[in-house]
């Protein structure tokens, strides 16, 4: 199912228009729909992709474990433009698309570690309303994993439910990003979580 923008989608131009497309397109094959809402406020776009581009950088956290968080989470909300989204940055990376794949049904999947899963358990948990973090959960992730990766892990499903919740406001679905993944349950309208 296409976006179905709840405010109309913005015409992107001029230079910084036509600069910020000439790069999306190198980057991901095409502009995600989230910029053409962004482009409406251009500070809060600025700002957005700003941020976007430090989080990037982040490394305290597996990268493994930083795609099964946001993904747990954008699964918890129901984003589908951010699993979609996040299925094709997967298969970017060179993470094991298999994995990936399951993460939808982490719980029943035999994919994963113990760690893993105590990661999406941890995202799940920060992503519900109200959040049902517990001592126990940041203990057993500090211990394994150090303070620096659980503060950074906690930041990224902070930020992935930002990106959840304000694509989903939006109206946006799944933009075909993941058709070039080995994913058959990126496609539109099967993704479950």
């Amino acid at each position: 199912m296409p976006s179905q923008f709840r405010i109309p989608k913005a015409a992107i131009d001029g230079a910084y228009g036509a600069l910020m497309t000439r790069v999306a397109k190198r980057m991901w094959g095409k502009v995600p729909d989230n910029a053409y809402v962004l482009w409406h406020n251009k500070p809060v776009m600025k700002a957005v992709f700003g941020f976007e581009q430090k989080v990037a950088k982040w490394s305290s956290l597996d990268p493994h474990l930083k795609v099964y968080a946001e993904m747990a989470s954008a699964g918890a909300i129901g984003c589908s433009w951010c699993l979609d989204f996040g299925y094709f940055m997967a298969h970017t990376r060179g993470l094991d698309e298999t994995k990936v794949r399951e993460v939808p049904r982490w719980r029943e999947s035999t994919a994963f570690t113990d760690l893993e899963r105590e990661v999406m358990a941890y995202a799940e948990a920060m992503t519900a309303t109200p959040p049902e973090v517990t001592d126990e959960m940041v203990a057993s992730l500090d211990g394994q994993l150090g303070h620096a990766a659980v503060v950074e892990l906690t930041m990224v499903v902070a930020v992935e439910n930002e990106r959840s919740r304000f694509n989903s406001a939006m109206g946006l679905a799944s933009q075909g990003f993941s058709d070039v993944c080995e994913l058959p349950l990126a496609q539109a309208g099967t993704i479950t979580a």
